[in-house]
């Protein structure tokens, strides 16, 4: 039996224009650790892209790697990082910060997001508080976007979160494992731009949007930690060969592709929610992007698991179950097609 998928959006490897950059330079003898001319060439297209001429940018090997390593060095050894209930690096990622002995200070959430006043209650109560040094500083505020939920900050959000953060001198950090797909929702008014002027340090993602692996890491202030690559590569995440990461970016970052792929994703997600509401089907949430949370009742769910790959994603109730849809760059409006005569 041939499964649909709709697991995630890093089920595939490469898109074909990152994989074939990878085989023509193949052969090509280049410096290690990141310091080959591909690299370089790709810093300098994402400060571009950025509008950030004197941007950091560093070439890490994943996701959760990011994280960690941005958070930890990022935070001194009395600060933890505070974000949504429903954050990443709070929910999927194994403890990965607070390994580090960070903590994970976690606010009230609103479809995934933070607002501004939640977070600057949160701050001004603790900055109030006579006993807030026998307490976990707050050192930096973690988003992402788009959110675990795929909902999206807006331009105004983000200005706010980050005027709160600079009248408490610390960091906001942008998770951008999706990115690509945030830029390419049609209801979005956020830039890669504005993710540079709002945002203290946020990464581009490529595993998720056509690379075979690798995120960019931004810093826009120029407030890159110490040292950061001796960091870098004593958490594990340096690779030797440099150049995968350098000519994928180089490649995703070359006449906008980045940018192209993307919208493969939210326009097959958009055909599959209009299934999903031609067909009756509950919707969890409103997710813009293409991350589609559908609610299921449990004998529905067993009976769809053998032919199509989702996920679960949480219990609603003793009889119902939230699953997720996700489409990506490489989704093919066929399979919407087949799910749509399946249903």
């Amino acid at each position: 039996m041939v499964m649909l998928y709709f697991e995630n959006d890093y089920s595939e490897g490469a898109h074909g224009s990152v994989l074939k950059r990878l085989i023509e330079t193949n052969m090509e003898q280049l410096p290690g650790y990141g310091t080959d001319s591909y690299t370089d060439a790709a810093r300098e297209k994402i400060r571009t892209a950025c509008g950030c001429p004197d941007a950091d940018v560093y070439l890490l090997t994943g996701g959760t790697q990011t994280n960690q390593i941005v958070i930890s060095t990022m935070l001194d050894e009395h600060e933890g990082v505070l974000a949504a209930q429903t954050g990443h690096i709070g929910t999927h990622e194994a403890g990965a910060v607070e390994y580090t002995g960070h903590k994970v200070l976690p606010l009230p959430q609103e479809d995934g997001k933070i607002c501004a006043d939640a977070l600057e209650g949160y701050l001004r109560t603790f900055f109030s508080d006579d006993n807030h040094e026998h307490m976990v500083y707050p050192g930096m505020v973690y988003i992402s976007h788009p959110t675990e939920y795929g909902t999206l900050y807006s331009k105004g959000e983000l200005a706010e979160l980050s005027d709160i953060c600079g009248q408490y001198n610390i960091p906001l950090y942008m998770d951008g494992a999706r990115l690509g797909y945030a830029l390419a929702a049609e209801k979005t008014d956020v830039t890669l731009k504005d993710a540079a002027e709002y945002c203290d340090v946020f990464y581009i993602g490529g595993t998720k949007v056509g690379a075979l692996c690798g995120e960019a890491v931004v810093f826009t202030k120029e407030n890159t930690p110490r040292h950061f690559v001796t960091k870098v590569k004593q958490r594990g995440a340096l690779l030797a060969k440099g150049r995968l990461t350098g000519v994928q970016f180089d490649a995703l970052f070359t006449d906008d592709l980045y940018l192209k792929i993307g919208r493969n994703a939210i326009e097959t997600a958009d055909a599959l929610k209009k299934v999903f509401r031609e067909k009756g089907y509950e919707f969890y949430l409103d997710s813009p992007t293409n991350q589609i949370f559908i609610v299921l009742d449990n004998d529905q769910m067993e009976r769809l698991k053998k032919e199509v790959v989702f996920s679960f994603w949480e219990k609603k109730d003793d009889r119902h179950t939230v699953v997720r849809f996700a489409t990506s760059w490489a989704t093919k409006m066929e399979d919407v097609e087949k799910l749509a005569e399946l249903l």
